[in-house]
């Protein structure tokens, strides 16, 4: 992956992020948390989504949009493993 490749990823991934926290009421992390798990929710997505054939179309807002999914799916995850 490129540099500008791993930049776009971590821009989108932070509104990502931010738009996972705001879906997911009641839970998340706080902002900064969010945002830092809408960077890995972008990774997630950039990488798992290819693979399952799964694509919304090209440029920005499907960009946003996979890694708002993979921010939420993170989320959910999360709050899964926090009540074990």
């Amino acid at each position: 992956m490129a540099l500008n490749s791993i930049l776009v990823i971590v821009i989108i991934g932070g509104v990502a992020g931010w738009l996972a926290g705001l879906l997911m009421s009641g839970f998340g992390f706080g902002l900064l948390g969010n945002i830092i798990v809408g960077i890995a929710g972008a990774f997630v997505a950039n990488w798992l989504f290819p693979m399952l054939g799964f694509s919304l179309g090209g440029g920005i807002l499907a960009s946003i949009l996979h890694a708002t999914i993979g921010a939420v799916i993170l989320l959910a995850a999360i709050r899964l493993i926090k009540r074990v």
